[in-house]
């Protein structure tokens, strides 16, 4: 079940639907399990998702799943990308999580299908970093669910865009059995003026009407993902499945870009399918 988690943070394209580690160690057990101590999930998954942020092209591309506790920090997963939890909260009720994000924005970059688009060029990979908090309920409706909200903070330190990102999200986790589990996230995206500028603004002289981008709500969406442990146990750790669908909306200038409206479409859909590893 670990892993499934682990696909959906790498996978949402919100921003991510950051799952928390304390989701999956709350999982129903009445024995040890395999989440009592260190662990760790490795897997791959695929994930077929708009070229590029706005556009109506769709691509498959493969992604890695990572997350564990090590020493007491928490690795989450994120788009792209993946965040350290060095709070380690370990009390019974609200939990808080706090540390440092990471993740490659490759928006633009590669797999451009529009042949429109890639006449303005691949734009370069963007490295973001910056601090990530949250805080977790438990038992909200049932004694082993949880409700998280998260905020990643993200600068670009590759001379990319330059900008800053701010990625909200909220997420609702719970088993539906001792071997299946769901979530349910909603999120969101806000960027400053240098993001909008970099991936939405038009330069003159080419196939496009002129564009200038200013930042602002980027985009919101939601995401459910289901994930089923192969031997009927999430708390026990080995390979676990995972489905993943999501649906967000272009807004603001990411919306009226003539990238998004003209050559591409607002309406972002997202599905992807995993396979981990949990010890």
């Amino acid at each position: 079940m670990k892993s499934m988690l682990a696909l959906t943070g790498s996978l949402a394209l919100l921003g991510a639907a950051p799952v928390q580690a304390q989701n999956v160690e709350n999982l129903p057990a009445e024995e040890e399990t395999v989440f009592d101590g260190d662990w760790f999930s490795i897997g791959v998954g695929a994930v077929y998702s708009a070229s590029y942020d706005g556009s109506d092209d769709y691509v498959f591309s493969p992604i890695p799943i990572v997350q564990g506790k090590i020493g007491g920090v928490r690795i989450n997963p994120r788009a792209g990308g993946v965040a350290l939890d060095f709070v380690n909260d370990q009390s019974e009720g609200a939990k808080i999580s706090g540390g440092i994000a990471a993740r490659l924005n490759r928006n633009r970059a590669t797999q451009i299908e529009d042949t429109v688009v890639l006449s303005y060029g691949e734009l370069d990979t963007a490295f973001e970093v910056g601090p990530s908090v949250g805080i977790s309920f438990p038992g909200v409706m049932n004694r082993f669910d949880s409700l998280s909200f998260n905020v990643d903070t993200l600068w670009d330190v590759a001379g990319a865009h330059d900008g800053i990102v701010v990625r909200p999200t909220a997420t609702y986790f719970t088993p539906l059995s001792r071997g299946m589990a769901i979530s349910l996230s909603a999120g969101g995206s806000y960027v400053d003026d240098d993001y909008a500028r970099y991936y939405y603004s038009v330069p003159a002289g080419g196939a496009l009407p002129q564009f200038q981008a200013e930042g602002g709500w980027d985009s919101v969406g939601v995401n459910l993902l289901a994930g089923i442990d192969l031997n009927g146990n999430l708390a026990d750790g080995g390979l676990a499945l995972v489905v993943l669908g999501g649906y967000s909306r272009m807004l603001g200038d990411a919306k009226q870009t003539p990238f998004t409206s003209i050559r591409g479409d607002a309406d972002q859909w997202m599905g992807a399918l995993g396979i981990g590893y949990t010890f």
